[in-house]
């Protein structure tokens, strides 16, 4: 087979991560839209000083580097400064994205290859993908999670789930779900399943 490029998202706090992991742990290839979102706003990269432009010192520590937490008080609260910091960093993630999944074919004929992209959806990017595969649990697992991981308040965590697409519609329009409100165990049997399904296509 060739290379099955397969694009995982989901909605915060649903655990995507997780779900990146199991998949790594069984053969799949992984690249996570997180993980380069934050090597595109190091300290030098031409995002980081285009948001700085924008939002001022006051989202740097004092090294120069981002402060996420002052970033993110911004533009969680106002969804018009979340859409500028989107138009900024989503085409530099996006091209770094496709450049590592190239090399990834090139190098890994055989394998399949997940893209974690938590605003898939929103950023309209299905096309790419041979596969939609959406991590699901409801929004009041969403919201329960979120207050516990980031240590917030359970407005402030609605608040974060509600700025993003409804994680029902996502679920619809998924080619295939994984069901993440259960057990550790009862998620990876599912990832299995999904793995033994796609290779099987």
């Amino acid at each position: 087979m060739s290379a099955l490029l397969i694009g995982l998202t989901g909605g915060i706090a649903s655990g995507k991560s997780t779900v990146s992991r199991l998949l790594v742990k069984h053969g799949a290839l992984l690249v996570d839209a997180d993980q380069v979102a934050r090597d595109i706003v190091e300290q030098g990269q031409p995002a980081l000083k285009e948001i700085t432009s924008f939002f001022g010192q006051a989202v740097l520590h004092a090294d120069g580097s981002l402060n996420r937490a002052a970033l993110g008080a911004i533009v969680f609260s106002d969804k018009d400064k979340l859409a500028t910091l989107e138009s900024i960093t989503h085409p530099a993630i996006r091209t770094r994205m496709l450049s590592t999944i190239e090399r990834y074919k090139a190098e890994h004929p055989n394998t399949i290859i997940v893209a974690d992209i938590p605003l898939l959806y929103e950023t309209k990017q299905m096309h790419l993908y041979e596969a939609i595969v959406v991590v699901y649990v409801s929004r009041e697992i969403q919201i329960e999670r979120l207050v516990v991981r980031n240590n917030i308040t359970l407005d402030d965590a609605s608040s974060r789930v509600d700025i993003q697409m409804d994680i029902e519609q996502k679920r619809v329009l998924a080619d295939y779900v994984i069901d993440n409100s259960g057990s550790l165990e009862q998620t990876e049997k599912q990832v299995i399943e999904l793995i033994q399904r796609l290779v099987s296509v």
